[in-house]
């Protein structure tokens, strides 16, 4: 036999085997089309978690408005030594309608507890 003839015969032999071996690129292919389902299947997951958490953000729960607690003396609140700003005023009022203490509303405004409480007897206006 010639040399034509042997790389002939084993060429129609490599030919033949090839449709009876696994093929390495499907496997692959199949591989790559598992990992972005899943990816798709986690993206979507996260995104409905998220949006519960979101919804249950939005649903505040709801807050028991307490009367102002003001001194209950007879006598009028003295006026603070320097001017309380409007902002501040309006904070205080803000987070007495939230049910904070004064104590609380203190230490958010950076206020005293007697200014709270004349911010609170006076309504914010002087």
């Amino acid at each position: 036999m010639t040399l034509p003839v042997i790389l002939m015969i084993l060429g129609l032999i490599a030919i033949v085997s090839s449709f009876f071996l696994k093929d390495g690129a499907k496997q692959t292919e199949k591989q790559l089309d598992d990992l972005s389902i899943s990816v798709f299947q986690e993206t979507n997951n996260l995104k409905k978690r998220l949006k519960i958490v979101e919804e249950e953000l939005l649903l505040e729960p709801q807050f028991h408005v307490k009367k102002p607690s003001v001194a209950k003396t007879t006598k009028a609140p003295t006026p603070p030594a320097k001017p309380i700003h409007d902002i501040l005023k309006s904070q205080v009022i803000a987070l007495n309608k939230q049910g904070l203490s004064i104590a609380e509303i203190s230490t958010r405004s950076t206020l005293t507890e007697e200014q709270v409480r004349y911010v609170l007897a006076t309504g914010g206006s002087q």
